[in-house]
């Protein structure tokens, strides 16, 4: 029996790039931005700025027929904002580790340095969840050993220790991170890529005490009880892909990895890392 996993007509449907107006369709931010009662922005305040990045990037990154699925985590990303600094550490790092396993050797490279990053940045602090995440950067290390040793040689360079500021590392490494999964050869790429916004959302809010931490993994179909949206975008049948964003990652998936300013052809790995330490 065929199962239609296709959205009823009351939730909104998801697509890729920025949208002037809901008439032209809308992305996950945008929709937060119409629940938050916001002006219409893929970049709404009431979201933190990371997290909000990699919503975008992951929305853009989904299949058509997969996007729909990450509709129910719109309503939590509501409010979800914060000017700890740690906050950026905590999204780095659940991007940087989801990502290892599956990308390719080269990128997993740039990703172990990313991951050795965020153990520098958790040796500032102290206290339970950060052992945590310091067990997490481990494991992850030591799932790759071969991009982890590379990486320790690499950050032990004289001039690889001029670190830049984590706020301006952490998105260079959500994109990374985004990107090789959304280029990896992963039977499963849609759902790493849901599992990956959930569960750093999940992050941010057990971060911030608002959450225990705990996911729910199973992917339903979404459900129609997120609130009322604009009913211009809420038709399956609207042009979803009318326009794509430019600047953004909309076509990241479908573009040669030769081609990627991140791919090991388009620039060297060691300049891809610099980004990261």
């Amino acid at each position: 029996m065929r199962v239609n996993t296709r959205p009823p007509d009351a939730v909104p449907v998801l697509s890729a790039g920025k949208h002037r107006n809901p008439r032209k369709g809308g992305c996950f931010m945008e929709f937060a931005s119409f629940l938050a009662g916001e002006r219409w922005s893929d970049h709404p305040r009431c979201t933190h700025a990371l997290l909000a990045g990699l919503a975008r990037q992951v929305n853009d990154q989904l299949t058509d027929d997969y996007r729909h699925r990450i509709v129910p985590l719109i309503p939590d990303v509501v409010g979800l904002n914060s000017d700890d600094p740690a906050l950026d550490l905590v999204i780095a790092l659940r991007a940087a580790e989801s990502a290892l396993p599956v990308a390719s050797f080269e990128q997993q490279r740039g990703l172990a340095v990313a991951l050795l990053r965020c153990q520098h940045e958790l040796s500032r602090y102290d206290d339970p969840a950060t052992r945590r995440r310091l067990a997490r950067c481990s494991a992850a290390l030591r799932d790759a050993p071969h991009a982890a040793q590379w990486a320790v040689k690499f950050a032990d360079r004289p001039w690889a220790g001029r670190r830049q500021d984590f706020a301006r590392t952490a998105p260079h490494v959500v994109h990374m991170a985004v990107t090789s999964i959304a280029q990896s050869l992963a039977s499963d790429v849609d759902e790493r890529l849901c599992r990956l916004l959930q569960t750093a959302i999940a992050d941010c809010r057990e971060h911030l005490g608002g959450h225990d931490g705990s996911t729910d993994t199973t992917w339903a179909p979404a459900r129609p009880d997120v609130g009322e949206f604009p009913s211009h975008a809420s038709s399956p049948g609207h042009e979803r892909s009318s326009e794509r964003c430019t600047s953004g990652t909309a076509s990241l998936r479908s573009t040669p990895a030769s081609a990627h300013p991140l791919s090991p052809s388009a620039t060297s790995t060691e300049s891809t890392s610099a980004t990261v330490m």
